[in-house]
């Protein structure tokens, strides 16, 4: 009888990325860096003071400008700011934070950092509650990553673009806007960016899906308590 431990496994384990032809690679670099988890935020507050029906129609061009400052200052700034700072003291082997280990301090910082743009866009004066809805559930997010992060890496960018898709999504039946086309832009950027990570991450597939789900989650559950 063949020695069980000769035998071989039933499966495989799989290394990701899977090889892959050099202009996917490209390709997926390009959407994976245009849509990091850093932009995600200031591309939503992008949308909402500028092209959304009525979210912030009653703000002049000034007001505007400084609320998107503000956002890029809070969601993306001091976050790469903090891993940048990780990465110079030698907390972190690189910036792309490639180890759960890496991972833990920023996501404590991101956490901040949502709790603040929450705060502040829910005490803004005549500020959209969509803004306060959405800023609630990135904080959200971070805050289920982290405690997942214990226990597999889970894709960043899947929660980021999971949700802002579901945001968009909820955004159309909350506003009663004609958003259909805003709604399958992001569905679609969502969609690229995941299978882009899939490409050139070593993510594993269900990391991506459990970002996707976590994103998409707090979302909900934001909309519920905040619209």
């Amino acid at each position: 009888m063949q020695d069980l431990q000769s035998a071989p496994p039933l499966q495989p384990t799989q290394v990701y990325p899977l090889p892959q032809p050099r202009a996917l690679k490209l390709l997926g670099n390009f959407f994976s860096y245009f849509f990091h988890p850093l932009f995600i935020s200031v591309y939503v507050a992008w949308y909402l003071i500028y092209f959304h029906p009525y979210s912030f129609a009653r703000y002049d061009d000034r007001q505007k400008l400084l609320t998107l400052a503000f956002v890029f200052s809070i969601t993306a700034f001091f976050p790469a700011i903090t891993v940048f700072l990780l990465w110079r003291l030698k907390f972190a082997s690189s910036i792309y934070l490639r180890t759960q280990k890496e991972r833990i301090i920023p996501y404590v910082a991101s956490i901040t950092y949502f709790f603040w743009a929450y705060y502040v866009s829910k005490n803004m004066p005549g500020g959209p509650s969509v803004m306060t809805f959405f800023f609630l559930g990135t904080f959200l997010a971070a805050s289920a990553a982290l405690m997942a992060n214990n226990y597999f890496k889970i894709s960043m960018h899947a929660i980021g673009v999971g949700g802002a898709a579901t945001f968009m999504m909820l955004l159309g039946v909350v506003s009663g806007e004609p958003i259909t086309i805003p709604i399958a832009i992001a569905t679609i950027i969502a969609g690229v960016v995941c299978t882009s990570r899939l490409i050139v991450s070593d993510h594993h597939p269900y990391e991506i899906y459990w970002g996707l789900i976590i994103g998409a989650l707090c979302q909900s559950v934001a909309c519920y308590f905040v619209m």
